[in-house]
């Protein structure tokens, strides 16, 4: 889940020691109480569809979740996943990002939030941040144009630590 802190900001890219599958249960146990809580039915199909979301720390496309569904069985119909992707944002169970046209379990589920989200040109995986101070900072400059935010979701592609040797990253576009 993302730390948010005025300080410190911790991303999703997953390290040496990071055990995904135990990242996988906890996202579906954290949606199953988050559906419990709401009385929100988390059904099979849309359980399914988390489980394939949050397989991986890359975003995946409703096309490919299609597929990955198929391969277990009967392929359903294309709006069977698009529902369930509806349902998982209501609930703000995965985000989507609008650059790839494709989606990520959100790590800190349930609510909806700011983020900002790192994106690997290289490898594909996606770091989600929570900044506090990245949200009043949209908040404040949105307010000086009267304007209100009613979704402030903020996408940066770059080159993730993995991809670039570890090596410090360089600012500079």
């Amino acid at each position: 889940m993302p730390k948010r802190d005025d300080e410190a900001i911790e991303t999703a890219f997953p390290d040496e020691t990071h055990d995904h599958r135990a990242c996988v249960r906890s996202s579906l146990a954290a949606a199953e109480r988050i559906c419990e809580a709401r009385g929100r039915r988390l059904t099979a199909q849309r359980r399914q569809v988390l489980r394939i979301i949050a397989d991986s720390h890359r975003a995946i496309g409703a096309y490919d979740i299609l597929e990955r569904m198929a391969s277990s069985g009967r392929r359903p119909a294309p709006i069977t996943v698009y529902r369930a992707l509806d349902f998982l944002m209501e609930n703000a169970l995965v985000h989507r990002l609008a650059s790839l046209n494709a989606f990520v379990a959100c790590r800190g589920g349930g609510h909806e939030h700011g983020a900002q989200f790192l994106i690997c040109a290289e490898c594909g995986n996606v770091g989600e941040l929570a900044s506090d101070r990245v949200d009043r900072a949209i908040d404040a400059a949105a307010a000086s144009a009267s304007f209100r935010v009613v979704q402030p979701i903020i996408e940066v592609t770059g080159v993730c630590g993995d991809c670039n040797d570890g090596a410090p990253a360089e600012q500079g576009r």
